[in-house]
């Protein structure tokens, strides 16, 4: 379950009916702070892993799990105050899998002026799963839309599936306007998972609606599954590589620009 909480929103009671209603293995908010670190605490009995990144900039992180996490670990990767969770996951088959949690900064007056950080921590994760060949599971509120030049390149680079292709777009945001809503909140995956179901659960008082997406880990459909994968090219890597370059740069104009004497965090890049 993928849920953009909203930080302003109080009504954390709805989010946490849907977790009982639903029981799901993997729970990811984003715009989670303080109030919803501790409004989800009566959730943990029965989510024993957890990665709490309790933030009051809009970009707030937890990560709660009923599957043991291994060494998971909190990126900045490009801006200073901008977390990511990066974590493998043991099924119950004893399978590793890795797990990437993201909810980069969208382009927006208040935000950046451009997608440039946006577009270069998705293709950054991207680049990674398919240079190590991980099995993957990627989820969060992208900021940007499936059909995006930069989604459609994150894919070929990464290699994973997007399980709502000929299915629907599951569009998330703004659950205000019925007319234009987008599909904003994404999960994509290795090929050796299958699509079980995939739906949008009721608002709980944010701007975006929360989404359940529940997956088969079937390796033995791994091949017929890749290809549905659309092909990287030479050209795609050169355009991978130019706007990670360009992220990087802006990241750092960025983070100077948001950063507090008192808790500066320099980006972490380890991919």
């Amino acid at each position: 379950m993928v849920s953009n909480v909203l930080t302003p929103n109080n009504n954390t009671a709805a989010l946490i009916k849907l977790v009982e209603q639903h029981t799901p293995d993997i729970l990811i908010t984003l715009e989670s702070d303080e109030k919803w670190q501790q409004a989800l605490s009566v959730i943990e009995p029965n989510y024993p892993y957890s990665v709490k990144v309790p933030l009051d900039n809009l970009y707030g992180m937890h990560l709660y799990s009923k599957l043991p996490l291994i060494n998971p670990k909190v990126h900045y990767l490009l801006v200073e105050d901008i977390p990511s969770i990066h974590t493998q996951l043991q099924l119950p088959n004893g399978k590793k899998v890795w797990l990437y949690c993201l909810h980069p900064m969208p382009p927006s007056p208040t935000e950046a002026e451009k997608s440039t950080t946006r577009d270069a921590e998705l293709l950054m994760v991207g680049r990674h799963i398919k240079q190590h060949n991980q099995t993957a599971i990627l989820a969060g509120d992208l900021n940007d839309v499936a059909w995006s030049k930069t989604t459609r390149l994150f894919q070929r680079i990464s290699q994973l599936l997007d399980p709502r292709i000929g299915r629907s777009f599951i569009n998330t945001f703004h659950v205000d306007y019925p007319f234009l809503r987008w599909a904003l909140d994404h999960i994509f995956h290795s090929p050796c998972f299958t699509l079980v179901s995939i739906k949008r659960l009721p608002s709980i008082g944010s701007d975006h609606f929360p989404v359940l997406t529940t997956l088969q880990y079937e390796p033995e459909v791994e091949t017929l599954q890749a290809d549905n994968v659309p092909v990287v090219t030479i050209q795609d890597v050169k355009e991978v590589e130019a706007k990670i370059e360009a992220g990087k740069i802006e990241g750092e104009k960025l983070s100077q620009e948001r950063v507090n004497d008192s808790d500066a965090k320099a980006p972490s890049d380890a991919l």
